[in-house]
């Protein structure tokens, strides 16, 4: 996201609020969702703030509803997000499904609680990452970004619209509890100096536009509504037409470009943070607040003379494999903390192997501290 360098002045801001002021800067003009801790915030936000710019705010019935008005804002022109917990993102699922397959830009916060089911609603949890990869049925690909302070929730908020409407797809905003009710000190650009991607709009004949139809970047364009353009969007497999269809030939052309639009613009996508890797024998691989304690870990060993490194996610899908296999190429551990019971660790010994990693988690609702991260260093349970 590239911004000038005009700022505004320090101010104390909460993650949650600041979600929704970046959402407006990036051009959010409509929000529809159902209160639900610990993301309630960004809902009574929204519910000042878009007034102000001609928005619009919808409480809705329920989190099925508020996607469905989501996808229906979107595709009407505008663009539109909507923020939940682990609840209602489960509830979210089939018509996130739905914007998947019709290729709806919009932003899906979920700010994580501790469950399963209503489980801990006040609790922190990192319970979700592979629910936001993988909730849906079928095959798909989608983004998930994780930012791990207040001013980069403003900062991956806006990138998440960007991302969203440059690719046509759904964006899913994954921040944990704390890093949702933190309240940190920060400097969030003028909105004036923010790099804001505009949606890519049909400019053909009325008479040759086809939906789905993509060129060499494998991203479509869309009909502007009362352009005059023809569009037929559902969330059945379809021709580049957008109207249904089950010939083998078609689906496996259509298809293979939706599930594939991603990997050519992966250097567009994907964002890690390193800190000390060229040299780390030990590597902790850590997001969102855990990749706070994993900071300080790092620095109280490399005091102590163990050769420390973190290895931080911004994008978490798709997975930045490259960029770890190169950051743990050296590390003869590595140490994957996170508040759920095992889920990144997954990808993590997928890439490098299964010998070097030690899962550290807590499932209690509590954050995982740096002393927890330096025990499980030092070799203890």
């Amino acid at each position: 996201m590239a911004m000038t360098s005009t700022m505004t002045r320090p101010r104390n801001l909460q993650g949650n609020h600041a979600c929704a002021l970046a959402a407006v800067a990036a051009g959010c003009r409509f929000y529809a969702g159902y209160p639900i801790t610990p993301s309630s915030e960004i809902a009574e936000r929204m519910s000042l703030e878009l007034p102000r710019v001609e928005g619009i705010f919808i409480q809705m019935e329920d989190e099925i509803a508020s996607m469905g008005a989501v996808l229906g804002a979107s595709m009407g022109g505008v663009k539109a997000m909507t923020a939940t917990s682990g609840p209602g993102f489960s509830l979210k699922q089939e018509n996130i499904g739905y914007g998947v397959m019709a290729e709806v830009p919009c932003v899906i916060v979920n700010v994580m609680r501790g469950g399963p089911s209503t489980g801990m609603p006040t609790r922190p949890a990192q319970g979700d990452v592979m629910q936001a990869r993988w909730g849906m049925h079928g095959g798909y690909q989608i983004i998930v970004l994780v930012p791990a302070s207040v001013s980069e929730v403003y900062e991956q908020t806006v990138r998440a619209f960007n991302l969203g409407e440059r690719f046509r797809t759904p964006v899913v905003l994954l921040i944990d509890e704390v890093i949702g009710h933190l309240v940190e000190t920060v400097r969030i650009p003028d909105p004036a100096g923010l790099d804001i991607q505009q949606r890519k709009w049909a400019d053909v004949s009325a008479d040759e536009y086809r939906p789905y139809a993509a060129g060499d970047d494998m991203i479509p364009a869309m009909a502007r509504p009362g352009d005059g353009y023809r569009a037929h969007t559902t969330g059945l497999t379809h021709d580049e037409s957008g109207f249904p269809t089950q010939d083998p030939e078609a689906v496996e052309r259509v298809s293979r470009r939706l599930f594939g639009k991603l990997e050519p613009h992966r250097a567009e996508i994907d964002q890690v943070e390193e800190l000390q890797t060229r040299d780390a024998e030990v590597l902790i691989v850590a997001y969102g607040i855990s990749a706070r304690a994993a900071r300080r870990a790092v620095r109280e060993a490399r005091n102590k003379g163990v050769k420390a490194g973190l290895f931080r996610p911004v994008t978490l899908w798709p997975f930045p494999e490259k960029a770890l296999a190169k950051a743990a190429k050296k590390a003869k551990r590595i140490l994957v903390p996170e508040m759920n019971a095992g889920q990144i660790v997954l990808e993590v010994e997928r890439i490098v192997g299964r010998d070097r990693v030690t899962g550290i988690n807590r499932v209690d609702g509590v954050a995982i501290s740096p002393a927890d991260i330096l025990q499980a260093m030092a070799g203890g349970d």
